[in-house]
This record gives structure tokens, sequence and C-alpha cells, in this order.
């Protein structure tokens, strides 16, 4: 990068050192030069910017690449309830739950003991991640089990060992209204499939 500012530098001086010389008398004095100087040092910031946002753009997508490719080998990140029960009794303390259930119903019907809340659609936020142990398993728990995997590999491609409870609070909560959500979608499916 260095080198590149090097170059737009001598580009701009001897493009003015050019103007001055040799095309003044088109230009009308030094106003019209610095004005040509500044516009030729903003095109070039530009571009350096643009081809900066290109390879961010191939950088994002490399790391997204690299987390994904390692979903099936894991397991797609999910736990099951028994197991973070388990994880619970045992007393273990390398994760922490997260319950991401949006609000409404929010923690309504009860929450996992020693969890945090924090709705999917906040998880995000500057202030929320500082609130995320990087050196600990994080557990993702919603309704049914289908937005807390959101935030999931937005999570793992900054460093957190972020997974999911299956089926979320459903598979907690015996009754709870999030299994009888996807029993009556589940009751009305009969589409035809190729």
């Amino acid at each position: 990068m260095d080198s590149l500012s090097n170059q737009v530098s001598k580009s701009t001086y001897n493009l003015t050192g050019f103007l001055k010389g040799r095309n003044s008398q088109y230009l009308g004095g030094g106003y019209h030069m610095k004005k040509i100087s500044i516009l030729f040092f903003a095109a070039i910031v530009m571009t350096v910017i643009s081809v900066s946002a290109g390879h961010a753009e191939e950088d994002l997508a490399k790391k997204f690449d690299e987390v994904l490719s390692q979903a099936q080998a894991q397991k797609d990140w999910q736990i099951k309830a028994a197991d973070v029960y388990a994880m619970i009794t045992s007393k273990k303390q390398d994760f922490l739950i997260v319950d991401v259930r949006p609000v409404p119903p929010g923690q309504q019907s009860g929450k996992i003991a020693g969890s945090i809340f924090i709705p999917y659609y906040d998880i995000m936020k500057p202030e929320n991640l500082k609130k995320l142990p990087k050196d600990k398993k994080l557990i993702l728990a919603c309704v049914t089990g289908q937005t807390q995997n959101l935030p999931i590999v937005p999570l793992r491609v900054l460093g957190y060992d972020a997974f999911t409870m299956s089926f979320g609070m459903s598979s907690w909560i015996k009754g709870y209204f999030g299994g009888n959500f996807m029993q009556g979608a589940i009751a009305g499916a009969n589409y035809p499939v190729e």
C-alpha cells in the first residue's frame, strides 16, 4: 500500500508539473491548476477505494466459504436439547446459552437457567457482541429453531464458537407454542415434489 501511495504522490506531482509548465496558458493560472490537481488526486483515491472494496468483498466471501465448508463435518453446529441439559446438570462452565427469541414472545414462557437474552436481530450490535465470550461455546435458542440459525455463520466468521439448540425452545419446554406452531405447519404439508 505504501508503494501505491508513493506512486499516487509522484503521479500527482508529475501531472501538476506538466500542467504548470506546458499548459498554464490554457488553464488561466494557479486556481485552475489547484482545482485540476485536486480532482486528479480525488480520482486516484476513488480508484484505490473501489479496488480495496472489491478485495474486501472477495475476502469476506472467502471467510464465509471457509466457515460454511465446515458445517456438515460439525453437524451443522446443532446440539440437542438433551445434550444441553446434560451440560447444565454436569455443571460445565465452557458454554453460554443465548436466548435469541424475538420480542414478543421473548422470555414470556420462561428461560433456560443461566442463559442471557439477546434477540437474534440485535445480536450483531457491537454492545451485544461484547457480552459474548469467544472462549466459550455459544448455544443459541429461539422459538422453533429457525431464526437462531440466522446469526450462526456471521458469529463463526467473527471467531465465535456458535451452535444452535435443535428445534429451539420447542425442544426444551413441553407443550411450548413453538412446537404447536410447527405441528400446525407440518399438518398441512402435502404439496407435490419432483
